[in-house]
């Protein structure tokens, strides 16, 4: 059997071996870290007031900012500093979706920080499975 040497005269299969000891002693010591103590997650803030117009405008939100990047191309103003101000109505559709009606405020066409324009916009949300 040939044994591989370095040119020092250690063997390479020392070197493994020491080197694989160390390795274990060095990875030892974390075998006895202290793990991190789980925290209990609240569920929602005691102090917290959600309304379910709130809900429903969260749920609605994406679809909102959709249309009026549809509605207002070319006015960054209204894209991103568009404001909600209330849900107008809701209409249940024989379809098992709900059409909502909300009305919004985006910033006026000449980019003025402090002018807002009333608009009204309606959405229609499906739910993810029918169960008919």
């Amino acid at each position: 059997m040939y044994i591989l040497t370095a040119k020092n005269g250690v063997s390479v299969i020392n070197k493994i071996i020491l080197s694989t000891i160390l390795l274990m002693c060095f990875m030892g010591n974390f075998a006895y870290a202290k793990p991190t103590e789980p925290k209990e997650a609240k569920q929602y803030d005691d102090d917290m007031y959600v309304t379910t117009e709130d809900i429903i405008s969260d749920i609605i939100f994406s679809s909102i900012d959709k249309r009026v990047m549809k509605e207002y191309p070319g006015n960054n103003a209204a894209t991103f500093g568009w404001k909600s101000q209330r849900i107008v109505g809701i209409v249940y559709n024989n379809n098992h979706s709900y059409d909502v009606s909300m009305r919004i405020q985006v910033p006026d066409k000449n980019n003025s920080s402090f002018e807002y324009a009333e608009d009204s916009v309606k959405v229609r949300v499906t739910p993810s499975c029918d169960s008919t």
